[in-house]
């Protein structure tokens, strides 16, 4: 996929989210991988801490490089709390790098719910 398919895509999730949430405006990547790590813990609540946000990012992150093998789901804690190993670290780029390549995570991922649940239109 080019550059600008990719950013197309990319751009389609982001206005799907904005209008499903019906927020003003477009979320931005961390705001994404929110919205990621909240599906993968599978439960809301309002007033997530600071260091909950974080986790859920982190959970978010996690989840999307699992499918390259970077890491593993080991299982969810007593709360509930999904947690993953390190498997291997993914290799170093630049910061506009790591930008598309989780843009391209992003896409996949919601792209797989789409096709799961029929999310997207």
């Amino acid at each position: 996929m080019e550059n600008w398919e990719e950013d197309f895509e990319y751009q389609r999730v982001r206005h799907y989210i904005q209008k499903r949430f019906q927020r003003p405006g477009l979320p931005n990547m961390d705001a994404m991988l929110f919205l990621i790590g909240v599906q993968e813990l599978g439960r809301w609540k309002e007033g997530f801490t600071k260091e909950e946000k974080q986790d859920l990012m982190h959970i978010a992150v996690c989840r999307l490089f699992a499918a390259d093998g970077h890491y593993e789901f080991v299982g969810r804690d007593d709360e509930g709390w999904p947690h993953y190993e390190l498997n291997s670290k993914i290799p170093p780029q630049d910061l506009r790098a790591q930008e598309q390549l989780l843009k391209a995570k992003i896409v996949t991922y919601f792209n797989e719910l789409e096709e799961e649940e029929g999310l997207l239109d």
